[in-house]
């Protein structure tokens, strides 16, 4: 049995009121996490319907993890819990954008940083085309 029912049609996906999310072939869909204050962009990470169906329930983040193929609750052994603002879903229900506050230290990255995007790829070119690492 499916946790999210499955949109009638096109506009019932991209008009309608249900949440219909569309998991790709790996019964996943991508989320963006920002940090609710801010807007800055902390994550971008897997849900599978497990994920989706208890971050909405309990108003904290969850995730499905590639790498160890196993369900992930964001800050369970590092403290840095987010808590959800605002969930939103985008015009066709394939991607999802959540706005959090983070519990603990307020880190994300596992690299201990704040945010995962803490690098600047040089453009227009730039000779030097190493990342550029920020605060």
């Amino acid at each position: 049995m499916s946790l999210f029912p499955t949109a009638s049609d096109k506009h019932a996906l991209e008009e309608g009121t249900t949440l219909s999310p569309r998991f790709d072939a790996n019964g996943l869909v991508t989320v963006v996490a920002t940090e609710a204050d801010t807007g800055a962009v902390l994550m971008v990470a897997h849900m599978n319907a497990e994920a989706l169906q208890r971050s909405v329930e309990t108003g904290e983040a969850w995730y499905w993890s590639r790498s160890r193929q196993e369900l992930w609750h964001k800050g369970a052994t590092s403290g840095q819990i987010q808590t959800i603002v605002e969930m939103r879903v985008d015009c066709d229900q394939d991607a999802l954008w959540i706005k959090v506050k983070v519990g603990g230290d307020g880190g994300c990255c596992h690299t201990g940083r704040c945010s995962c995007f803490y690098r600047v790829l040089p453009l227009r070119g730039e000779a030097d085309r190493s990342l550029i690492v920020c605060d």
